[in-house]
């Protein structure tokens, strides 16, 4: 990282943090400079090192939880995750941890597809994908808003810190693990 970039970000963070320590909510802020020189081995990545497959790494990514908003497509939910009992992920609450593809199949049939539970719409912020130099894994991390209704009543996720990693099988991205969180500072008490 180049000296100026290094010296504008530090700034940028001072100044930026003293309303952050009286601010009830955190804003979104974005720091990004123009030019940045990587040496040695390296990923591949969706903010200043760009790869033909981010993109379709991407479309994976949304499918995987856009899929109940576009008609509960399930081909489009079971197509983005690995079908076997490598498939992991967290949910925010420890009860609800996902091992393997019958389990998420069961979740999917028993909770999504019910009649009282709507997908209203999905907005993925701050999406960083990153891609290993072999080009066969990629992880990402972003925050995920998911509306939904549940029996009449909103059943949204705000703010939630969602990441997992995938592998390219037979030509396409699959994901294998995920972890969705909610930062505590941000939980009401």
């Amino acid at each position: 990282m180049n000296r100026r970039c290094l010296q504008s970000m530090i700034i940028g963070l001072a100044v930026l943090s003293v309303p952050l320590l009286s601010a009830d909510e955190v804003q979104d802020t974005v720091v990004q400079c123009e030019e940045v020189k990587m040496d040695g081995p390296f990923t591949f990545n969706s903010i200043n090192n760009p790869h033909d497959e981010l993109a379709n790494i991407e479309k994976t990514i949304k499918a995987s939880i856009e899929w109940a908003v576009h008609d509960k497509d399930t081909a489009m939910s079971y197509g983005s995750v690995v079908n076997n009992d490598e498939l992991f992920f967290f949910q925010t609450d420890s009860r609800s941890t996902i091992v393997g593809f019958e389990d998420f199949r069961n979740l999917t049939e028993k909770f999504f597809m019910r009649d009282d539970f709507m997908a209203i719409r999905v907005v993925i912020k701050d999406l960083r994908i990153h891609m290993s130099s072999s080009g066969k894994t990629a992880w990402w991390a972003c925050i995920l808003d998911d509306y939904n209704e549940f029996q009449g009543k909103p059943a949204n996720w705000e703010n939630v810190r969602w990441s997992g990693v995938l592998e390219k099988v037979e030509d396409n991205w699959k994901i294998f693990q995920m972890h969705f969180s909610k930062a505590e500072d941000l939980l009401e008490k």
